[in-house]
């Protein structure tokens, strides 16, 4: 069983144990062969060049919502659904959020079945913020009390009082590396806090509007700010950045739920009982900042000759026994069994908060041409983080490009 997983360390041990007793429960004597990949990686090796999901290189595959309307108009990935009526998964569709079963649903059918969530919140170091002494430091030092940020401008001022590279304590980290996702993602962030959208009345991509190139000003002001980022926030992408919060380096950041999790149940973690979230800061105080919904899904390849198999393996590996094995593993459970479980809630006391992130979220637009038109973007990003080009005519020029590639694109299912 040929399985293409997203590298991240509790992805690769929760599906091992799955395919472990996988095998024991239902005699299967076909061999794990699971390769994980970062995500330039995976997608070649999936809905790139090789088409390996198509050719029959990957028998099942984790994919993520950015890239699953590439994946069915293709043909890469069959549906699930009649796989599901002769054999429902465990509680479907009830056990999951209704946030979890849209992006992967097509004319009815459903190309796949949720792995991981986690929407991107506001990470932050409770014990640093609910210390007395640095309570009144910080109130000595801007005349107001200390506590968790809620517009962005608050989240720069209190991550600069808590920026201390002589004790390897940053203020705040960004997921700059440039991988077509991070940086998307963050200016999506900033243009949803800022009331914009990433799209026109007919569906299309549209950027090139006030509110893309107010969030883009600040993305620059960010990263041209001294005594505020970890040093290394150009060159991490989201899992790296979560890694550096873990070992203590940081002081709070804004980057999936996951990584709050992973720092409870993480043997590594410096910062275990230290932590809490809130969702993502806005604009300004009276605006409401959104949270991004992305999750990873279990795909099944169409030029698999294992389908059943696979099938049956995607239907053990998200019951609810699995999705729970998941959660204590470090990755983030999808259905609402998890979310509420009580030993989960005791080793992450905040996990219940998930249903309250997913009410105030939104999801990237569901465009087959999205990879395509996400690269635009990401060089837009680093561009304006990296020079000091006229926004207004580098977002003018990026508009060009997208509109390229939408003209170029048949796109069937819209927003």
């Amino acid at each position: 069983m040929k399985i293409a997983v997203r590298k991240f360390g509790p992805f690769e041990q929760s599906i091992a144990e799955f395919w472990a007793q996988f095998c024991e429960e239902t005699g299967c004597d076909l061999e794990l062969e699971a390769i994980p990949m970062d995500l330039h990686p995976l997608y070649e090796a999936t809905l790139g060049a090789t088409n390996g999901l198509a050719s029959g290189d990957w028998d099942i595959a984790l994919l993520n919502t950015d890239w699953i309307s590439e994946a069915v108009e293709t043909g890469a990935i069959v549906s699930l659904s009649p796989f599901m009526d002769q054999n429902p998964p465990e509680g479907f569709p009830e056990a999951w959020s209704e946030a979890l079963l849209k992006m992967q649903t097509f004319g009815g059918a459903a190309y796949g079945l949720p792995f991981h969530d986690g929407p991107e919140c506001l990470v932050f170091r409770k014990d640093l913020i609910e210390d007395p002494a640095e309570q009144s430091a910080f109130r000595d030092r801007f005349g107001k009390a200390l506590k968790v940020p809620e517009t962005w401008s608050e989240l720069i001022e209190i991550a600069t009082f808590f920026h201390r590279p002589e004790q390897n304590l940053y203020g705040t980290v960004v997921a700059g590396y440039p991988d077509g996702h991070n940086t998307v993602f963050d200016l999506c962030l900033q243009i949803w806090a800022r009331g914009g959208s990433l799209t026109d009345d007919q569906g299309r991509v549209n950027i090139q509007h006030q509110a893309a190139e107010d969030a883009l000003s600040f993305y620059r002001t960010l990263f041209n700010s001294e005594n505020l980022l970890h040093p290394d926030s150009c060159e991490l992408d989201s899992v790296q950045a979560g890694l550096a919060f873990s070992r203590g380096e940081v002081a709070m950041m804004v980057n999936w739920f996951g990584f709050a999790s992973m720092c409870e149940v993480d043997p590594g973690s410096k910062v275990k009982g230290k932590v809490d979230i809130a969702p993502v800061p806005a604009a300004e105080a009276d605006m409401k900042g959104v949270s991004l919904n992305a999750y990873w899904m279990y795909t099944i390849g169409s030029g698999s000759t294992n389908k059943q198999w696979a099938y049956e393996f995607i239907r053990f590996a998200t019951n609810a026994q699995n999705d729970k094995r998941l959660t204590l593993n470090g990755g983030i459970g999808c259905r609402k069994s998890t979310w509420f479980d009580t030993e989960v809630n005791q080793d992450i006391p905040y996990y219940h908060k998930l249903e309250a992130l997913h009410q105030n979220s939104k999801t990237l637009p569901r465009k087959s041409n999205w990879a395509s038109i996400s690269e635009v973007i990401d060089q837009l990003v680093l561009r304006v983080r990296d020079t000091q080009d006229d926004i207004s005519a580098l977002l003018a020029e990026s508009q060009q490009a997208i509109n390229k590639i939408e003209n170029e694109t048949v796109v069937p299912y819209g927003n």
